[in-house]
C-alpha cells in the first residue's frame, strides 16, 4: 500500500510576522506599464515582508515602492515612523471568487531595509504579537 505524503507546508518565513492594520502606500508599474498607486492597509507585516489587500494586479517578481505607518511604540521618543523602502510582489491573487472587480491578496518581500528600519519594524513585531498574547491570556 503506498504510503501518505504528509502534505503540510514548512514554514519558510524566517522572521517572525504580526497581524497589524497599518497605513500604507505601494507604488509599482501594472500590466501594460501604467503606473499604480495603491493606499492599502497591511494585514500582516514581518522585518522581511508585508501582506496587505491592493484594488491593482501587480505582477509577481515586480519592483515596487513601499511607504509603511508604524505607530509610536512605548517608550519610543518619536511619533510615528515611516518606513520607506523598494520591495518585490512575491504574490498577487484575486481575493473573491469574481475575478474581474474583486481585490487583491498582496504580498511583498522587502529588498533594501537598512539595519535601523529593519530592526524597527523588528520591535513593531514583537511589541504587537506580546500584546497579542496579553489580551489573549486576559
Amino acid at each position: 500500500m503506498p504510503q501518505k505524503r504528509n502534505t503540510r507546508r514548512s514554514e519558510r518565513r524566517r522572521t517572525a510576522r504580526a497581524d497589524a492594520r497599518l497605513s500604507m502606500r505601494i507604488e509599482g508599474a501594472r500590466e501594460g506599464g501604467e503606473h499604480a498607486l495603491v493606499v492599502t492597509e497591511s494585514q500582516n507585516i514581518s522585518a522581511s515582508g508585508v501582506y496587505c489587500m491592493s484594488s491593482h494586479y501587480l505582477a509577481p517578481l515586480s519592483r515596487v515602492g513601499l511607504t509603511i505607518v508604524l505607530p509610536r511604540l512605548p517608550g519610543s521618543r518619536t511619533s510615528k515612523e515611516l518606513v520607506k523602502c523598494e520591495g518585490i510582489v512575491v504574490r498577487c491573487e484575486p481575493a473573491g471568487p469574481k475575478k474581474a472587480d474583486a481585490p487583491f491578496e498582496l504580498a511583498c518581500m522587502f529588498t533594501d531595509l537598512d539595519p535601523r528600519r529593519r530592526s524597527l519594524l523588528e520591535e513593531f513585531v514583537t511589541w504587537r504579537n506580546l500584546q497579542a498574547l496579553r489580551a489573549a491570556a486576559g
